[in-house]
């Protein structure tokens, strides 16, 4: 028996009409901030989109970003660069591990 280590937070089993509930966008904003790249829901075999509560914290972030005045494609640079700082991170802590034998 394989047991699932994705946090529940990251599991994408919720809808968009439940996002759209939860942060208070619409279902059309939350399509837009799709097509520009900045919140990747799965799709199911049928294409019903599907989020998950770290979904909801990033489409948060977005929403009081915009209401500040930030344009999407400033978002997505910086959700760019953050990313590469979080890759570059977990690269330099796994040489670490590997060079001091640490086993997680």
């Amino acid at each position: 028996m394989s047991v699932d280590k994705t946090s529940y937070k990251d599991k994408k089993v919720m809808s968009i009409g439940i996002i759209s509930e939860l942060t208070g966008l619409s279902e059309r904003k939350i399509r837009y901030y799709e097509e520009r790249k900045l919140i990747f829901p799965e799709r199911t075999g049928r294409g019903t989109r599907k989020y998950s509560f770290s979904d909801v914290e990033i489409l948060m972030e977005i929403a009081n970003q915009i209401e500040d005045g930030v344009q999407t494609f400033e978002i997505k640079k910086e959700m760019t660069k953050r990313q590469q700082r979080e890759e570059r991170n977990k690269m330099i802590r796994g040489q670490i591990n590997a060079q001091f034998n640490i086993r997680n």
